[in-house]
């Protein structure tokens, strides 16, 4: 019988319970309260907390707390990245953040999705897909990426964007749903 936790990596329906995903919640709601309690005075130690929570941090990326994820080893962060405070990364399916990315402040990152029909929805059935971000994308203050989204490389996301679908890379977005209104030269 497949575990509920092998159906979440597998991408298919799955519920939130089971001893696999319970203890991984677990580790993560302590590590994030680890991340957010860090002091400013001691970088090294907030880094050391950071790499502990997330799957990878490349070097010279910098999260400011508040930070908050659903299992933080499904997240990869690339080098000389920035994450600004109040992110939230609901990283059920893998989050890929490339080089250079810039992401301000309240932005959502949300790969979970759950049934339109009601019936499986009340039973608690939900699902999850990936989230990439290529290189030296910039996401403005309060962007919401949705589940499934790819973004390419060089475009910037205008604040209070909604990204419902792929943009290309070398654009600028904007809007709900985000939409390109130019290139980036």
């Amino acid at each position: 019988m497949t575990s509920m936790k092998d159906r979440m990596l597998a991408g298919e329906l799955y519920r939130a319970e089971g001893p696999e995903i319970l203890a991984d919640l677990d580790r993560a709601a302590r590590l994030n309260e680890a991340f957010n309690r860090s002091s400013a005075t001691d970088p090294e130690g907030r880094l050391e907390a950071l790499r502990a929570l997330l799957g990878s941090v490349g070097e010279g990326t910098w999260v400011r707390p508040p930070f908050h994820c659903d299992y933080g080893w499904n997240s990869h962060l690339g080098p000389r990245g920035f994450v600004n405070f109040n992110a939230v990364f609901l990283d059920i399916a893998r989050i890929s953040i490339g080089a250079d990315v810039q992401i301000g402040p309240n932005v959502q990152l949300l790969t979970a999705t759950h049934p339109v029909d009601p019936e499986p929805r009340r039973e608690k059935w939900e699902a999850a897909q990936p989230i990439t971000l290529g290189d030296n994308v910039w996401l403005g203050g309060g962007v919401i990426v949705l589940a499934g989204v790819s973004i390419g490389d060089d475009t910037v996301v205008g604040a209070g964007a909604v990204v419902t679908r792929d943009l290309p890379a070398g654009v600028v977005a904007v809007g709900n749903p985000a939409r390109p209104v130019r290139t980036v030269n």
